[in-house]
């Protein structure tokens, strides 16, 4: 790999003893059956070298042991030898993948199982009838980044400056559960200020039982759903980040998951449109957030790292990440959930990016094109409105995710009323953000602007106005920066008390006297340095703050609307 850090990674690996992330990878429907299938596997790329992968990093990554590029079109052959331990099967065994960068074609003992295209999407198959005492798992995985079908973010097969090193293959967990023949295949939870509606598929009837504060409620599933209300509801936020846990069985089975309350509504306050969290103003004070890490780059190398980049965050006074274009595995929601951040999700790009149409001519000051007549490959649309839709299903239970983005910078984006009705059709409940940036028009719950080389200022709307992305700011640390020779970021800061006085006189003059003129959120790029750039909070090892905590939550008390 051309470009990598100098002493970075010379105790990376020691980071990980055992089996990797060998934690239960769907928090919001656990049940006692879990085989982890994580750890080293057979592996081989189209060359024909044979070796092992430590699974679940991706081989380009320095944690999974292979730590190369895969090239152009890529075919990855993964093989696992397993055997179940005595008395786990209860009656049919299903075979889980976190997801898959971006096809699969699964076999078991010869017999193909399975496909599935879509790199960020868990997926499972039934495997009862393939079982042995000992079993030969194969996934073969290919990755065509360069047609641009399907969704990539920021993957790049020529990265440098905002765009990233791509992944391939397996890079979440794999993972097997025993349930018996019938059983709960899926929760979907809706809920309000005082009410939970919970619906249950594959089963008719249960019982539920819910922890209260005011203890324990017990209730019964008929046809698969039960709505509970609640005379003294506690809600959640990140101030206060409740979770209602219960316990749902049906027969044999029984899984354990967790609803909080909360509500998202648009409200006019003194003549202003604002985006309220259950019931109030609220400021969305976030920071963009890529999701990479230097060691296992789609992965942080311990499940642990998604809470510590929170617990960071929250420390410094941040109460929102923009989930930028990427969707992560259910820990880093779950996380999101118990520690309470707010979680604003982007959903991920597909289509080609064209740098004058899609940053040249915007910077310059064309923000507004009509979008009917871009990306016109049926099969891509077709692609995106899918994956859309899937993202939502996916995403559905987590309370921290509050606001979706269809489109950022016009990456890909095409037809964008049509999305922003397909998208409200499939959630009523959230704030949606058609065209975060630029090339608006469409309907949208917001305005959402992007500003970076130009002072901050409010365009008069009807709207509830967002920032959605400002600053960029970028300070390089030496000895914790990915590329020596370069650097990427829009205004540069030779120290950290240079970087936090930029900040502060950002946020002092240009963001904070716009809050009460109607300033509803503001996403600071970014949480972390991403190889090329060096504009984050803190270095990509994420082993260097670069601001100052009471300085930054000073900010933050300012940003409070009253």
């Amino acid at each position: 790999m051309e470009n990598q850090f100098v002493d970075l990674y010379t105790t990376a690996g020691e980071t990980l003893t055992g089996q990797p992330w060998a934690v239960y990878p769907r928090p919001q429907m656990r049940r006692d059956s879990f085989f982890c299938l994580n750890g080293d596997w057979k592996f081989s790329a189209a060359d024909g070298t044979e070796e092992t992968i430590r699974v679940p990093f991706p081989p380009e990554s320095l944690l999974s042991g292979v730590h190369r590029r895969m090239g152009v079109r890529p075919i990855l052959v993964y093989e696992k030898t397993f055997s179940l331990p005595e008395g786990f099967n209860r009656g049919r065994v299903l075979l889980h993948f976190g997801a898959v960068d971006q096809s699969a074609s699964v076999s078991l003992n010869g017999v193909p199982i399975g496909k599935h295209r879509g790199g960020y999407e868990p997926f499972c198959f039934d495997i009862t009838e393939q079982l042995q005492a000992e079993n030969h798992l194969k996934v073969i995985a290919t990755d065509a980044l360069d047609s641009f079908v399907y969704p990539y973010g920021k993957q790049c097969e020529n990265r440098g400056g905002m765009w990233y090193t791509p992944v391939t293959g397996i890079w979440q967990t794999v993972w097997l559960e025993s349930v018996p023949e019938s059983y709960i295949h899926a929760l979907r939870i809706g809920t309000g200020a005082d009410f939970a509606e919970i619906t249950a598929e594959g089963i008719s009837e249960g019982d539920l039982t819910v922890k209260t504060p005011d203890g324990d409620m017990t209730f019964l599933l008929t046809d698969g759903r039960v709505r509970i209300e609640f005379s003294k509801p506690r809600l959640w936020s990140p101030e206060d980040p409740y979770l209602y846990k219960f316990t749902l069985t049906a027969g044999d089975d029984t899984v354990e998951s967790y609803f909080a309350l909360r509500t998202l509504t648009t409200e006019t306050v003194d003549g202003i449109p604002r985006l309220c969290l259950n019931g109030k103003p609220y400021f969305f004070h976030g920071l963009l957030d890529q999701g990479y890490w230097s060691d296992g780059l789609f992965l942080p190398a311990a499940p642990e790292g998604y809470a510590e980049d929170i617990l960071a965050m929250k420390k410094l006074g941040f109460n929102t990440l923009r989930k930028h274009i990427k969707i992560e595995p259910e820990q880093f929601y779950y996380d999101c959930d118990r520690l309470g951040m707010i979680v604003f999700q982007d959903m991920v790009n597909n289509g080609d990016y064209n740098f004058t149409r899609d940053t040249a001519l915007p910077t310059a000051g064309l923000r507004t094109l009509p979008d009917q007549f871009l990306h016109t490959d049926k099969k891509t649309r077709a692609v995106f409105a899918e994956s859309m839709e899937k993202t939502v299903a996916q995403l559905w239970n987590h309370p921290c995710v509050c606001y979706w983005t269809i489109f950022n910078e016009g990456w890909g984006q095409f037809d964008s009323a049509k999305m922003y009705e397909k998208l409200k059709a499939l959630d009523t409940t959230r704030f949606i953000d058609t065209a975060s940036g630029w090339f608006m028009g469409a309907p949208s719950d917001v305005y959402s602007q992007h500003t970076y080389f130009k002072p901050v200022k409010m365009k008069p709307t009807e709207k509830p106005f967002m920032l959605s992305e400002f600053g960029g700011y970028s300070c390089k640390i030496d000895e914790h920066i990915f590329n020596l020779k370069k650097e990427y970021g829009y205004k540069h800061f030779d120290t950290p008390e240079a970087f936090m006085d930029g900040i502060e006189t950002l946020y002092r003059s240009e963001i904070i006297p716009l809050v009460e003129k109607g300033l509803c959120g503001a996403i600071l790029t970014q949480v972390s340095d991403v190889e090329d750039e060096v504009n984050g909070l803190v270095t990509y090892d994420r082993k260097v703050c670069k601001v100052d905590e009471d300085r930054m939550r000073a900010i933050a008390d300012a940003l409070v609307i009253q």
